[in-house]
């Protein structure tokens, strides 16, 4: 079974992230603009925080794997932070080889520091590891929710 590379799972996540913020911005104007429903924000603001997240989390693992700089990391981050951005975020990327198709720490040999090695370790099991990640996701997002909106 062939999994997912860097490349193509970040670009799955930076689209996924467009998308929900389409979803959400669409359900703002609906509750904002035309005061028709608030349906939209209550349904799209929970599937595009639990998106963010995870488009953060696969920021990180594929930035850890690519060996990104800081710099890019961050840009990575913050891209996920105004509506649209992860596009043409994951699109420089893609042209700068930033993210290929293989993942570099598949090597036990490519791993040298603690959090290579802990990566390395999840892509010897990555259904066991995408389970364990989308868990702690959900509990990061459901504490999230219990805290209540961002804004008041």
């Amino acid at each position: 079974m062939t999994y997912p590379g860097p490349g193509r799972l970040l670009r799955v996540l930076a689209d996924a992230e467009a998308v929900t913020w389409s979803l959400l911005l669409i359900g703002m104007a609906l509750k904002y603009l035309t005061r028709t429903t608030d349906l939209g924000v209550s349904i799209a603001g929970p599937v595009h925080g639990f998106v963010f997240l995870a488009y953060c989390v696969v920021v990180v693992v594929v930035a850890l794997d690519q060996r990104w700089g800081p710099k890019t990391l961050v840009l990575g981050l913050f891209s996920a932070v105004p509506p649209f951005v992860t596009i043409p975020f994951e699109q420089s990327v893609r042209r700068r080889g930033l993210a290929g198709p293989t993942w570099r720490l598949r090597e036990r040999a490519a791993a040298r520091t603690l959090p290579e090695r802990a990566l390395h370790a999840v892509l010897q099991r990555p259904l066991l590891w995408a389970v364990v990640a989308l868990l702690a996701v959900t509990v990061v997002f459901v504490v999230l929710l219990r805290l209540g909106p961002p804004v008041g």
